[in-house]
């Protein structure tokens, strides 16, 4: 039933500044402003190409509040679109998963999911933005202890198809998981979920910090070197991915309102997806 990782949710301090920040790095451009009541806090939408971000700055205390004060500023939920929310609201409740419905969304505090926080909104597909620094999101990826079982889980509650699924693991990053495809080879969208197996690494550091959550998205762009230099003019640090720097990057969350994220040259990640001849020749 999920289409499409449409959003990404992000608690911040002062949203006004944090919407700054993301024009500087991405020309991202205001959509909306209102209050979630749910999470008691004040949002401010802005667009990047086709990337969605919500920005939540805390109205009063609520779970915003809450991870700022623990943890600072940084990814706070996933993001994901649906052609039918009252469905999955059903589907929701009959696998014992709760959540709020406000305005035109569900709003899922993670109970019931192995801690996965996220949005679920009504899918309404981007416009396509020609020339745009940044391209649409693609993938969450949350970190279990299980990585099976919340894939499964997963597939179970969000009615995904488990033959979809491709399998993934990183000696370099030290993890392994599954990609619960939602809907191949039409699109990459996706949640990606890992256990870790080298502690040491920086995913495994995380984790030994945290436990189980969200650590980092990923979105697509036609021209990274287009970006690097943007994220330059911005100070905004930034690393190589392990396929080569043409191919993508990592922008570090000192730069990214604490958020960790990385962007893949358009069709590239198929590269490790399970449809390596989707990739398009650069």
């Amino acid at each position: 039933m999920l289409t499409r990782v449409d959003r990404v949710q992000i608690a911040v301090r002062d949203r006004a500044a944090a919407a700054e920040r993301l024009a500087a790095l991405f020309d991202a451009e205001p959509v909306a402003d209102d209050t979630v009541a749910a999470l008691n806090a004040h949002r401010r939408t802005v667009r990047a190409g086709a990337a969605v971000f919500e920005l939540l700055e805390p109205a009063e205390d609520g779970p915003v509040a809450a991870m700022l004060a623990r943890w600072g500023e940084g990814l706070f939920a996933a993001g994901f679109a649906t052609r039918d929310l009252q469905t999955l609201a059903s589907r929701l409740e009959q696998h014992g998963v709760p959540f709020v419905a406000e305005g035109e969304q569900l709003f899922l505090s993670g109970e019931g999911l192995d801690g996965l926080r996220a949005v679920i909104s009504h899918d309404s597909p981007p416009t396509p933005t020609t020339g745009a620094l940044l391209g649409p999101l693609y993938e969450v990826t949350m970190l279990t202890p299980d990585a099976a079982a919340a894939a499964a889980r997963y597939a179970g509650v969000f009615a995904l198809d488990p033959a979809r699924f491709c399998p993934i693991d990183s000696d370099l990053y030290g993890y392994r998981g599954t990609l619960t495809l939602f809907d191949p080879p039409a699109r990459l969208d996706r949640i990606e979920v890992v256990e870790i197996t080298d502690p040491a690494r920086p995913m495994g550091r995380f984790y030994a910090r945290r436990g189980p959550g969200l650590y980092m998205c990923y979105a697509e762009a036609d021209d990274i070197d287009r970006l690097r230099a943007r994220l330059d003019a911005a100070g905004a640090r930034h690393a190589p991915s392990a396929h080569g720097a043409e191919h993508g990057l990592y922008i570090h969350p000192s730069g990214l309102l604490g958020m960790l994220m990385g962007v893949s040259r358009t069709t590239f990640a198929w590269t490790w997806s399970g449809r390596p001849e989707l990739v398009v020749p650069r």
